[in-house]
């Protein structure tokens, strides 16, 4: 598994964030609840990148699912370990590399299972799930264990193509949106291909659909540049279509 230049770009967005930080069966949660009332049942589990719910970026979309009537709850994947912000600087000497080596699937995946369980001890029944970046390889994991009622990732990391394309055809049961953009190095258009190829023209019966944004790289959905007008449109589609996935599927 490999990451890309891309996946330590970005720029911080503007905001106050509004959701609160709380336990969830041990681990640290970032959690933005609507203003109205909203069903209890249902969730948004937020996976993010490296940079975890730390970044103010990720605390504010979540914010945004909230104002769209989803309770979104974002897991601190990395016990207090996220990606540092100054890795946007030029010239930072942090090593994505390094970091990876203790979080990988060993040490991310048991953080989520208990976020899992302790949402279900509190009611949840029906859970969709959101994967950025990083985020994208656990939602494909989750999915494969049945877990989402739906699916949506943004410029997925680290799957492995086409096995984990042709597993989630085969194995999965959560409708799948996929957020694509012009150049990613981590779902390249090679990728974007085959997803459609295996999954779409109503192949995967419980529903998929990929959204594409042109002139937008790879994290353009969370940690994009708004002064750039493609990106600006790219991040805003790419959350619109999340929206309606899982107002249509959750």
């Amino acid at each position: 598994m490999s990451f890309c230049e891309h996946c330590v770009k970005g720029v911080t967005h503007e905001g106050e964030p509004a959701g609160k930080w709380e336990e969830i069966n041990g681990v640290n949660s970032y959690i933005a609840t609507p203003s109205k009332d909203y069903p209890k049942d249902k969730i948004i589990v937020f996976l993010t990148d490296i940079f975890g719910p730390q970044l103010i970026n990720n605390r504010l979309l979540a914010d945004d699912f909230a104002s769209n009537g989803f309770k979104t709850v974002i897991p601190d994947l990395f016990s207090g370990d996220p990606a540092p912000v100054s890795a946007f600087n030029p010239g930072s000497t942090w090593s994505l590399t390094e970091w990876f080596k203790s979080h990988g699937p060993e040490n991310t995946r048991p953080s989520i299972d208990k976020i899992i369980e302790g949402l279900e001890k509190d009611g949840v029944t029906s859970f969709g799930v959101i994967g950025y970046c990083f985020g994208g390889r656990y939602t494909f994991d989750l999915a494969f264990d049945g877990i989402p009622k739906a699916a949506a990732v943004a410029h997925p990391s680290l799957l492995k193509i086409p096995e984990d394309l042709e597993t989630f055809a085969t194995k999965a049961t959560a409708p799948l949106l996929i957020n694509s953009c012009t150049t990613d190095p981590q779902f390249p258009l090679e990728a974007q291909a085959k997803a459609d190829e295996l999954l779409g023209n109503g192949k995967y019966a419980p529903g998929y659909k990929r959204e594409f944004f042109e002139g937008c790289t790879h994290g353009f959905a969370v940690r994009g540049d708004m002064s750039d007008p493609k990106v600006k449109a790219g991040k805003e589609g790419s959350f619109k279509a999340t929206v309606e996935w899982m107002i249509k599927y959750l």
